[in-house]
Formats: structure tokens, C-alpha cells, sequence
């Protein structure tokens, strides 16, 4: 049964490439993915689809649709399920991880400058999909609450402090501006150097952090 699954699997890919050669990768990397990820369930239960062994730790229970967004396309895959629902293919959780990561690039470009709607040009001609500006903006709200507990964090003893400032091109009232970026730098009683914190004003002349 499993030789004759792989032998499917060996044929359908080889006909696509026949077929569509290049243009064929997304359509592959579904049919490899949705492979994967049905051995991944059988590794977990113990045992293939309608297999009678004593070794199975539980059942199937057939499939659920998710798209997953990848470097070539949206690919639209069928997500194994299990009766106890504690399984979760492990390829789409190393796929958790790489959202996250374009993600954060994608927060990032914005930070640096560059316009929602350029973002989302940028990601529909590297990666094949398109991201609204809404999808933007909801990214870098979701920076927010890191920043926040970075800020907030508790701080230590350090020996010295050290407070200097930057000119950057930063983003303000719709403008690219010159604005100077604060950073308080400390250094523990062991001499190792850590970032105290951060911050954007509009020039070194004004007051700025109040020592409480």
C-alpha cells in the first residue's frame, strides 16, 4: 500500500514537470507537502489509513483546507486531522516560523521607511501573493506590545551610562525628516554593555530623558 502511494506520488510529479515543467513547482510542492504531511499522521498514529496493527495509537479523521503563504504562492493544502486532535503536521511548523519571519521583514521595511503599499508591492513580486496595506499596518501594530515590554523591562546596576544621539530619515506627518534617535547605553559591573533604551525626537536641543 505505501509502495503503491509513492508510486502515485513519483507519477503525478514527474507528468507536471512533463507538463508544465518550471511553472509546475507550486502544484509539486502542494503534492509533496500534502504526502508529507499524511506520513507525519501515520508516523504519529502508529500505523497507515485502514491498517489493523497493535501498534496504532489512535485514528484519522480526515482533512481540513488551510492556504498556506509561501515564497512561490499561496499554496491551498488539505491539513491532516486526528480524533484526539493533538496532531500537527510538523513541516507546517516550521511554516509557522517562516511566516513569522516574513512577518517581521515585512515590519521592518515598513520601520525603515518604506510605504504599506510599496511593502505590498514588494511581497506580491517576491513571493507570488499579495498583502493588503491593512495586513501592513496589522503587523506593525503587533510590534507594539514587544516594544512596550522592552521598554519597560526591569533594569539592573550598571557602572556607567552612556546617552548619545543620531540623525535618521524618519517617517513623521506623512514626511521623510531628520530626526535625532536618543540611545542610552549601560555597562554592568562585569564591563558587558546592554541597551537601555530608545528614542525619537526632533532634535538633541530639547529635554529629553527626566532621571526619576
Amino acid at each position: 500500500m505505501v509502495y503503491q502511494q509513492n508510486n502515485n506520488l513519483y507519477q503525478a510529479v514527474l507528468d507536471l514537470i512533463t507538463e508544465e515543467g518550471a511553472n509546475g513547482f507550486k502544484e509539486i510542492l502542494k503534492l509533496l507537502m500534502n504526502a508529507a504531511m499524511v506520513e507525519d499522521r501515520e508516523n504519529y498514529l502508529g500505523a497507515a489509513s485502514y491498517e489493523r496493527t497493535e501498534d496504532r495509537q489512535g485514528y484519522a479523521n480526515g482533512y481540513k483546507p488551510k492556504t498556506l503563504k509561501t515564497r512561490i504562492g499561496s499554496l491551498e493544502l488539505q491539513i491532516p486531522q486526528t480524533r484526539d486532535s493533538k496532531f500537527y503536521p510538523q513541516s507546517l511548523e516550521k511554516g509557522k516560523r517562516s511566516e513569522r519571519a516574513l512577518g517581521l521583514a515585512i515590519a521592518e521595511m515598513y520601520v525603515n521607511g518604506v510605504s504599506t503599499r510599496k511593502v505590498a508591492a514588494i511581497t506580491k513580486e517576491m513571493c507570488g501573493f499579495e498583502i493588503s496595506t491593512s495586513t501592513v499596518s496589522k503587523l506593525i501594530a503587533e510590534l507594539d506590545p514587544l516594544f512596550k515590554e522592552w521598554r519597560e523591562r526591569p533594569l539592573g546596576k550598571y557602572t556607567y551610562v552612556y546617552l548619545d544621539a543620531r540623525y535618521e530619515k524618519v517617517r513623521h506627518g506623512g514626511l521623510i525628516v531628520d530626526q535625532a534617535v536618543f540611545t542610552a547605553v549601560g555597562v554592568d559591573e562585569e564591563g558587558r554593555r546592554e541597551m537601555l533604551g530608545t528614542s525619537v525626537s526632533m532634535s538633541e536641543a530639547e529635554v529629553h530623558w527626566v532621571r526619576r
